[in-house]
């Protein structure tokens, strides 16, 4: 089981239906429902259904349909014998994962864009369902209260929750963390993180899609549904950068940004880079650089640096300490932190252990938020202001003839945040 997992209390479990525990033979069928047919869902239920436990996939959801049934025909060819999912259990439109929730399922999987989260993760936990729901887990701030509110009462009604930081799961980071918390290299000093990369999809403007279809489509480019990347992509690296603080979280972040390269219709309003200083209470600070230009130096890397060594963490590669006076110790990747999370949260729903993700997940998520504050600002941004902060980026209501609060300008381009001029709260 996941070591930042809660642990232990079977008891909980005790007398409880599969919508609360399972039992530790593994003899009860979980009912699980996909909400967000994309390739990151997609691949959350293949994982889900490739575990020891006995897992069928029964009903789906998806604001599109096309993506629905392209997601069922790839989950249907790699988990043969494991998909029951009629056309009465196909949900499509913005308000699907209502229907989906309120399917006879035990879990759901939230792979939708993150900005639809806090509201499905609500209607999961009213509803009583186990939760895997993929990072990060909000957009902005009063998303992430959301999130923190509704998880409360998931404790409360002893649903388990997993969150898609599969980094957490996987033997390089947890052989690598265990010796940084030891105190392997001593104090950590400072720490650098990096989420550089050519950058990802595009889906453009199609005739006849009203402004909300066109943006749930290309949903990367727009903050109430993304994030920008540093929320949506770099939050990997920034959860390990607080863990590496043993779930600390950042006091102040300043930091700055901007678009060079990706501009244009296509690119909605987020940036292509930030760099991002983060402080903890402590005085360490964490270097944060993410990057979606192609023709550069790409990484997937975590850094802490401190009084006796130093540890490095290649994301789709190994990790190495460097402790001095010592030969150099290495670990390889080892199997995929994506099957590895699935396979940590079943076991721990078929021992009746109670499981929890949320709580160092949801501070993940907002440190990320914290950093775009800086970056889009210019300016210092203190955690306990930008928790606070009452922003939301989602439109007023959820419809695909409704407005968004980004909107192009008379040459089809989106405007994007202008440090020194943008506030940040």
């Amino acid at each position: 089981m996941n070591p930042s997992a809660k642990k232990g209390g079977a008891a909980v479990a005790a007398g409880l239906s599969i919508a609360r525990g399972a039992h530790a033979a593994g003899s009860d069928l979980v009912r699980i429902a996909l909400i967000g047919c994309g390739g990151r869902g997609t691949g959350a239920a293949i994982n889900a259904l490739s575990t020891k436990a006995n897992v069928k996939l029964v009903a789906m959801a998806d604001a599109f349909s096309d993506r629905l049934e392209n997601s069922l025909r790839g989950i249907q060819s790699q988990c043969p014998g494991k998909v029951d999912v009629p056309n009465d259990r196909k949900f499509t439109d913005l308000d699907g994962y209502e229907k989906a929730i309120q399917s006879d399922c035990d879990m759901v999987l939230l792979c939708t864009p993150p900005g639809f989260r806090p509201a499905q993760f609500e209607a999961a936990v009213r509803a009583g369902k186990h939760i895997f729901a993929e990072k990060p887990l909000a957009t902005d701030a009063p998303g992430v209260r959301r999130v923190m509110a509704a998880n409360e009462e998931a404790k409360k009604k002893g649903l388990r929750v997993a969150v898609g930081h599969h980094l957490r799961h996987e033997v390089k980071h947890k052989e690598i963390m265990k010796r940084v918390h030891d105190g392997a290299i001593g104090r950590i000093r400072f720490m650098r993180i990096y989420f550089n990369s050519s950058g990802v999809w595009v889906m453009p403007r199609k005739p006849g899609q009203t402004e909300m279809q066109h943006q749930v489509r290309n949903w990367y480019y727009f903050n109430w549904l993304c994030g920008d990347h540093i929320v949506e992509q770099h939050v990997h690296d920034i959860d390990v950068a607080n863990w590496f603080m043993k779930d600390q979280h950042p006091v102040r972040a300043n930091g700055m940004g901007g678009r060079q390269v990706r501009v244009g219709k296509d690119y909605g309003e987020i940036f292509d880079h930030h760099a991002v200083e983060f402080e903890y209470a402590d005085g360490t600070k964490c270097f944060s650089f993410c990057r979606h230009i192609p023709g550069c130096w790409d990484a997937f890397l975590e850094c802490a640096h401190g009084d006796k060594g130093f540890a490095e963490i290649h994301g789709h590669g190994h990790s190495v300490l460097h402790v001095e006076g010592q030969p150099p110790k290495r670990w390889e990747r080892g199997p995929d932190g994506h099957q590895l999370e699935m396979d940590d949260f079943f076991a721990a729903l078929l021992a009746g252990e109670p499981y929890n993700e949320v709580d160092w997940a949801i501070q993940s998520t907002m440190t990320a938020i914290l950093g775009r504050m800086a970056s889009y600002s210019g300016q210092v941004v203190k955690w306990d202001d930008a928790i606070r902060s009452n922003l939301d980026l989602a439109p007023d209501r959820l419809a695909w003839d409704a407005t968004p609060k980004s909107l192009p300008g008379p040459d089809g381009v989106y405007p994007c945040a202008i440090p020194g001029v943008t506030k940040a709260l």
